[in-house]
């Protein structure tokens, strides 16, 4: 983005908000600073000696590990690693080798276009990745890493490239490709020859998605490629989305995952499905290998062809809240679920390199956890485990296993797990940048809800903690609501015990990890038991003498957002709250968002008087006259997730009532608010909006932010 359009937009969001009311607030400053022409206040990057505290600016010096690929000798691991440059309000990613057995990681790609999905091919001789260069779109580009040089683009599809996977020789390449879009009416031009978009005609029951816009008949299929021949050939076709290729050991078959029943868009019915991988016939029907009603997905071939090892759902009429579970399929033949004792999602399966065994990951109580399970069925071993997120993991050939770990003072590395057991860490991102900081002492904590069941979460101390001493203290809530906070770093919750607050996170009824029926906890019942449970985490610290009754707040994102309405529409104990990308008025969402078969599902449809009594009953909305407490509403203009428009009515009904509130809208933003210079607003406001009714002896003008 040029510095002008940056301008621009932030301009914009000036005059759709409104600043802070102190000429002094940070996020007023930056916003005349680009109204005059100006930078804004720059990020600087201080060395370890000058940095105590963490800072808003801190967030953009991060750097986010991720996508680790073992070769096939088991020796090198590339990885991905994400950069923010707040100067150019922008991001990057690079892809980078480590070798296991030690030494500084090589950059194998460079500045100034990001690469992704990183995959060695199969003799280990090219390291292959995803990238749109040039203003192209994305393609496929290979190093060859025996003769060195440039990266080659592998590549030239017209609509670019989605995803993709070598075959087992090497030799090909099975690619996703969106089908072409329509070519534009010549005549459709402004008399400066500007073209005129064509209007939206739209035949489908599902036809939004947030970041992608309205949704047309234009599929994803599958594609084979051979770069020797420089040939591509269509294998998939037909009225659906194609995705999650993978080759069989012996190079002839692609297992994929589509929703292929009679209308994709009003279920969550995706099956694994088999094509020849030399299909030239695109109206010959692949084969369905699973038959279950609900979610089939993230299959992976055993070492000798014979079986596919997937993640399957098995409650359709509950999909949302279903546990997801390892399941393995010898194709013709019934599926196997391997973990139907565990009750605990899994997700990420990987055969074992005999082949004996599925190694997955698992979300519990608050950790996530390497684990595997014989095929044959048996009992569920934990490899890595403890108070850790292991977020992702990659196994070699020869049994080598690395993987990505975040801890609560950790955003991120890589580790190899040692024939002990012991863990040796690969990668030291952010050690240098983190070594100089103080971070909060993380608590982890069970207490009582208001029924009697346990709930966990996570307390952040403020960095001048003392036992006797009452703190200024924030709830904050997750999103999902299928989701948990685990003992992995978070980096939100750091700054807001950087600025002396005491931070509760807790995982509510409705999130993963605790079992299905914790997770069905608040089916057709949202913001009721879930606000009693967040609300006790609250009680729960009040209790130990270390948060003030009189100094609370609360705040979150998404279903965080939308459970921060249900509460101070509950209660008039919090005195700010910060609803971020929130909805408060289903109705108004029904056909407005992303999300019909899910409101289907759980709530029914809306005409039908049952079912309207479900979504009138469950939207906070109706209950706004109940909100005393100061809020700050806030949210992406272009949100088709939990659009802007219920910010927007939660906001002008506290507002007629002469309230106190604040609505936030970022232009071009859609679920996440990812611009650097709206980010560092986003916290620039956070912050402003708790010191100032939490903290109110603090004049606006001693806040360093």
């Amino acid at each position: 983005m040029t510095r002008l359009s940056a301008r621009l937009e932030l301009t914009c969001a000036v005059l759709l908000t409104g600043l802070a009311a102190s000429p002094l607030h940070p996020a007023a400053i930056a916003a005349q600073a680009l109204a005059d022409g100006r930078s804004p206040p720059a990020v600087t990057a201080r060395t370890p000696a000058q940095r105590t505290v963490l800072t808003i600016d801190d967030q953009f010096l991060i750097e986010r590990v991720g996508s680790p690929r073992i070769s096939p000798s088991g020796r090198r691991i590339a990885y991905t690693v994400g950069t923010t440059d707040y100067d150019t309000n922008s991001s990057e990613t690079r892809i980078w080798v480590v070798d296991r057995d030690g030494g500084a990681p090589v950059a194998m790609t460079g500045k100034g276009s990001s690469a992704s999905s990183p995959r060695w091919s199969p003799d280990g001789g090219r390291l292959s990745f995803l990238s749109a260069r040039d203003g192209g779109k994305t393609q496929v580009w290979a190093l060859d890493l025996t003769n060195g040089g440039e990266a080659e683009q592998i590549t030239d599809a017209e609509d670019g490239v989605s995803g993709y996977a070598w075959a087992s020789d090497g030799r090909r390449l099975v690619l996703v490709i969106k089908d072409p879009a329509p070519e534009k009416n010549p005549a459709a031009k402004t008399k400066s020859g500007a073209d005129i978009a064509e209007p939206w005609v739209i035949d489908r029951l599902q036809f939004k998605r947030d970041y992608v816009g309205y949704l047309d008949r234009r599929r994803n299929h599958l594609y084979t490629y051979d770069p020797a021949a420089g040939e591509t050939v269509q294998i998939t076709s037909g009225d659906y989305d194609d995705s999650q290729p993978v080759w069989s050991p012996d190079g002839r078959t692609i297992a994929f995952v589509s929703n292929r029943t009679d209308d994709a868009d009003a279920n969550f019915n995706t099956n694994i499905w088999l094509v020849d991988a030399d299909n030239t016939d695109m109206g010959a029907d692949p084969t369905q290998v699973t038959t279950n009603l609900g979610p089939d997905g993230s299959p992976v071939w055993s070492p000798d062809g014979a079986r596919i090892a997937f993640i399957t759902e098995t409650d359709p009429d509950h999909a949302p809240y279903d546990i997801p579970k390892v399941a393995v399929i010898e194709p013709g033949g019934q599926a196997m679920i391997l973990t139907e004792g565990l009750d605990r999602g899994a997700s990420g399966p990987i055969f074992s390199a005999d082949g004996s065994s599925v190694y997955f990951l698992v979300a519990d109580s608050g950790e996530r956890h390497l684990a595997m399970i014989p095929t044959g069925g048996g009992r569920v071993t934990r490899i890595i485990d403890g108070p850790r997120s292991v977020n992702s993991v990659t196994v070699g050939d020869d049994g080598t296993i690395v993987a990505l770990i975040s801890e609560p003072h950790e955003p991120g590395n890589l580790y190899l797990r040692e024939d002990s057991g012991d863990l040796r860490k690969l990668t030291r991102n952010n050690d240098d940048m983190l070594a100089g900081i103080e971070l909060a002492e993380v608590e982890n904590v069970h207490f009582p809800s208001t029924d009697g069941t346990e709930i966990e979460g996570f307390v952040f101390k403020p960095l001048d903690f003392q036992e006797g001493v009452r703190y200024p203290t924030i709830l904050r809530i997750h999103g999902g609501p299928v989701s948990q906070y685990t003992h992995g770093w978070n980096y939100e919750a750091q700054l807001f015990a950087a600025n002396g607050y005491l931070v509760v996170t807790a995982n509510p009824r409705g999130s993963s990890g605790y079992g299905k029926a914790f997770q069905m906890g608040i089916w057709q019942s949202w913001g009721e038991k879930d606000t009693q449970d967040v609300v006790a985490g609250v009680d729960h610290v009040i209790e130990l003498g270390w948060a003030d009754p009189d100094r609370l707040g609360v705040g979150g994102w998404s279903y965080g957002g939308i459970l921060t309405n249900y509460v101070i529409t509950q209660t008039q104990r919090f005195k700010a709250a910060i609803a971020g990308a929130s909805g408060a008025h289903w109705i108004s969402s029904y056909g407005h968002d992303e999300y019909q078969r899910w409101y289907r599902l759980e709530f029914g449809n809306p005409w039908e008087p049952e079912a309207r009594e479900i979504f009138e009953r469950l939207s906070s909305y109706n209950d706004v006259d109940k909100i005393t407490t100061p809020t700050m509403w806030v949210g992406g203009k272009e949100d088709w997730n939990v659009p802007i428009i219920h910010a927007e009515m939660m906001y002008q009904a506290v507002k007629s009532m002469g309230r106190e509130a604040l609505l936030v809208v970022y232009p071009n933003m859609y679920h996440g608010i990812n611009l650097p210079y709206y980010r560092k607003d986003l916290h620039q406001r956070y912050l402003a909006w708790y010191d100032q009714h939490l903290k109110p002896e603090i004049a606006a003008e001693d806040r360093d932010y």
